[in-house]
């Protein structure tokens, strides 16, 4: 997806008893192996998220609103 950041962090973090954060939508464990994922581990969270319509912040096409 052409534009899109490399992290769906938008600094608005919310995991504190959270499955998902309300931020960017994914998972704590997500969150804190994200610099560790391979790109194809990455674009299958970035595919969920964006689906599920969790990373607030992003349109659908992974653009940032």
């Amino acid at each position: 997806m052409f534009g899109r950041p490399d992290s769906p962090c938008i600094g608005i973090c919310s995991t504190l008893f959270d499955e998902i954060c309300q931020g960017c939508g994914r998972t704590a464990l997500e969150v804190s192996n994200w610099v560790f994922m391979s790109n194809a581990e990455r674009n299958a969270v970035w595919t969920r998220i964006l689906a599920d319509g969790t990373a607030q912040g992003f349109n659908p096409d992974g653009s940032r609103r």
